[in-house]
């Protein structure tokens, strides 16, 4: 039998969920028996698991995972995966919507089918989970070990009565969907991420509650495919972490597209009414009701701490996770942590990279540092916000070390072509040396064009690099060539100007 948590987060019960579940927590799965003194056990098989389990059996390590609930964690379960499935779907609803704008006339009203794309989801999300599944990992040598895994002493684990003892432990349990603390919404109930991708009707009427990425992902998501969506968020400001520019360009684009916002606002209360959910905000001192047919809230992240048995190993924690030094080291000199458990940085990415850092540190005596990753970060709105680095208001705090430099995307013309011109490019330079300090990009597609800048800045290049980088024309990349183009113009000053020009005249 499918365990209880299985059964209430994986729904509904089709053949696609059926192979997913049968993949990532097998419903018949029995515990291997420990295999004497592990040299590693990862305890969470979210990302930051699964790639520390996989890279330290793949050196020779004997490995022992635990998981309670479904081995992919977070991103492939109801996180990264489906969410960009739904974007996906939602995407190709808004084109064809817009698709006279390009000369293509589409003849009678646009429906996009929910259902369908639900399942859409869940078949492509089937079809990835071999890749975190039990298999593939006991096939790794890896003993697999389902069920609450806690910490019984400073070096050893107990799983399902078994007690897995080991020479060094890593921590990566992850997060989970902070609660709405609102009066009335426990009793009400809501969506969150790990729930939202249950839904098979359309909700109507969707409030939001959180302006953040997942927010904001979503909000868009149910709005073009037929929601009416109101966004509620407590910053005047839509994805707070954010550029300012960038927010405020997302929220003209949300506006365009219907999706109402409610910012610098609070829900005070919530109440369930014959036809669904109300939502009382106060916004400016004055209330407002909001009614909903389901309520989605993505107000942040919790650390999972809860149940490990941190004290009996000797592993400081707080409620915002487990504390790590650079080295992503616990109190406990035999245990690290890797991912959600231990980050502000809660992205898949920054997970694989912390966890490739733990396997050189607490198996080889490495000392990589965890402070000197580049981590950047994309939300998968349309148009993306991708960021990486120093931020705008960081920038500014650093005085006049720093140069901002900015290509609107009307200035590219793959983008005019593409009719894709409301965003930019944004940089941070180091006056001096010409280091790049941290960018933002907004355009369709910002995700994969950070990627070049993060480059530049994990390897300490100057912004020429990026000038003299040729890229094929006529592409959206090429906004990162003009950016280096920016720096290198302001580098010809007036004097500079003066010597090459009287030089070019004696030449003549």
């Amino acid at each position: 039998m499918t365990p209880a948590p299985a059964r209430r987060l994986v729904q509904p019960d089709d053949e696609y969920n059926r192979a997913l579940v049968s993949a990532v927590h097998p419903p018949d799965w029995v515990n291997p028996r420990p295999a004497g003194r592990y040299n590693l056990v990862v305890i969470g098989a979210g990302t930051a698991g699964l790639v520390t389990a996989a890279g330290a059996a793949g050196l020779g390590a004997k490995v022992a995972l635990v998981e309670r609930h479904l081995l992919g964690g977070d991103c492939l379960n109801y996180g990264c995966v489906p969410s960009k499935a739904l974007l996906r779907s939602a995407r190709a609803a808004h084109d064809v919507r817009t698709a006279s704008a390009y000369g293509v006339d589409v003849a009678g009203p646009i429906e996009p089918d929910f259902g369908r794309a639900m399942a859409r989801l869940r078949r492509l999300r089937a079809g990835i989970a071999p890749h975190d599944s039990v298999r593939r990992f006991t096939d790794l040598g890896i003993d697999v070990f389902l069920g609450d895994g806690s910490f019984v002493a400073p070096d050893a684990v107990e799983v399902g009565g078994q007690r897995l003892a080991f020479s060094r432990a890593v921590i990566a349990t992850g997060a989970r969907a902070a609660p709405l603390t609102t009066p009335g919404s426990a009793e009400t109930g809501y969506l969150t991420n790990e729930t939202v991708f249950s839904l098979t009707a359309l909700p109507r009427r969707l409030v939001v509650v959180g302006a953040g990425p997942i927010g904001c992902e979503m909000a868009q998501a149910f709005a073009r495919l037929g929601s009416r969506v109101t966004v509620v968020g407590r910053d005047p400001q839509l994805l707070p972490r954010e550029d300012a520019d960038a927010g405020r360009l997302l929220a003209a684009v949300f506006d365009r597209e219907g999706i109402a916002l409610r910012l610098g606002a609070a829900p005070t209360r919530v109440e369930r009414t014959a036809e669904g959910r109300r939502v009382i905000i106060e916004r400016g001192g004055s209330e407002e009701t909001l009614e909903a047919d389901e309520i989605l809230v993505a107000v942040g992240r919790a650390a999972n701490v809860e149940g490990l048995g941190l004290e009996a190993a000797g592993v400081a924690f707080t409620r915002e996770g487990v504390t790590v030094d650079d080295f992503l080291r616990t109190s406990n000199a035999r245990i690290y942590a890797a991912g959600d458990i231990c980050t502000r940085f809660r992205f898949t990415h920054a997970a694989d990279a912390m966890a490739r850092l733990v396997i050189q540190n607490a198996l080889f005596f490495g000392r990589q540092r965890v402070s000197a990753l580049v981590i950047p970060w994309a939300t998968y709105t349309d148009p993306e916000i991708a960021h990486v680095g120093m931020n705008a208001a960081r920038a500014r705090e650093a005085g006049d070390r720093v140069v901002t430099l900015q290509v609107p995307l009307d200035e590219v013309d793959r983008a005019v072509l593409d009719g894709d011109t409301g965003g930019f490019a944004r940089a941070h330079v180091d006056a001096r040396s010409g280091r790049l300090l941290g960018a933002t990009i907004v355009s369709r597609h910002a995700g994969d064009l950070i990627g070049e800048l993060s480059l530049v800045m994990t390897a300490g290049l100057a912004m020429k690099a990026l000038s003299r980088t040729i890229h094929p024309y006529p592409t959206v990349g090429e906004v990162a060539r003009k950016l280096g183009d920016a720096w290198m113009r302001r580098k010809l000053t007036p004097l500079a100007k003066g010597v090459l020009s009287g030089l070019l005249a004696w030449r003549r």
